[in-house]
């Protein structure tokens, strides 16, 4: 991925920004296969260095996994397309369209959670994120617990960040009049995700 300098996100940012965007592609490669398996997930971010999940225990993303406990987990939000006739000071018939985005990369170290109680605590930790007020019961991998016969369908993931390419990109080449131009017009479009996109342009103004 291509990051200008201006489109680079400080530590900070990035991880604030990640904590209120929780749906990610999970994306594994194994060991010398032509593709990676790309599965999407829900996922919960501690806020410093470790992400959990859990998925199907038919997906296909375990067995490369097992070969190569590595993965890239890709988000991306806020995105929002530029029209050409916005996107310059000059004669709107030659303009030059563009996507504004962000989007965070995380490399990691991955962790296969198959232990009933392991599970258990993993599957809590992301029902807490998700569900801060709800009314579920905590998952118990008790001999009776109703959740004991649902357990063996679902592996966990522990997943380590190890590295981190984050891209906000939102017009930060461009002046403040253009981008007062360009907030402008996406303020009146009004369009999926232009509000998002605008309050983005506006904060890194």
């Amino acid at each position: 991925m291509l990051i200008h300098p201006w489109d680079a996100a400080a530590d900070s940012e990035w991880r604030e920004w990640l904590s209120a965007h929780d749906f990610g592609q999970l994306i594994a490669g194994g060991r010398g296969r032509d593709l990676p398996v790309v599965t999407p997930a829900h996922f919960a971010f501690d806020g410093d260095r470790t992400i959990v999940t859990h998925l199907a225990r038919p997906n296909p993303i375990w067995p490369l996994l097992e070969e190569h406990p590595r993965a890239l987990l890709a988000v991306v939000g806020d995105y929002t397309y530029i029209r050409a006739d916005w996107n310059t000071d000059a004669d709107p018939a030659y303009g030059v369209p563009t996507s504004y985005y962000a989007t965070v990369q995380l490399e990691g170290d991955v962790r296969l959670v198959d232990e009933p109680a392991a599970k258990a605590a993993l599957l809590d930790e992301q029902l807490r994120h998700f569900e801060p007020d709800g009314a579920r019961a905590p998952v118990s991998a008790g001999q009776d617990a109703p959740d004991r016969r649902l357990l063996p369908g679902i592996r966990g993931i522990e997943f380590t960040i190890t590295g981190v390419r984050a891209k906000f990109k939102f017009g930060g080449n461009k002046t403040a009049a253009d981008r007062a131009r360009i907030g402008a017009r996406l303020a009146e479009r009004g369009g999926p995700l232009d509000a998002e996109a605008l309050a983005q342009l506006r904060r890194r103004g």
